[in-house]
């Protein structure tokens, strides 16, 4: 998938696409990536306890997976 393509996902879709990728450790590396990625307002979406709680353990099961 291009840079490009990412960009039809909304910041929320992509951060749950990175936790589940696996290429993504942490809810630190997603925000990274988002904002490098150029997505807006990336610590907005990801602020909430409940969005944190979701990506950390679909981190963990990615990392669990490899």
């Amino acid at each position: 998938m291009t840079d490009a393509s990412h960009r039809q996902l909304s910041t929320v879709e992509r951060a749950y696409q990175l936790a589940r990728s696996g290429t993504c450790r942490s809810v630190e590396d997603i925000r990274r990536r988002l904002t490098t990625e150029r997505y807006e307002s990336v610590q907005a979406h990801l602020s909430g306890a409940s969005i944190k709680r979701d990506l950390i353990a679909l981190c963990k099961a990615a990392i669990a997976v490899d």
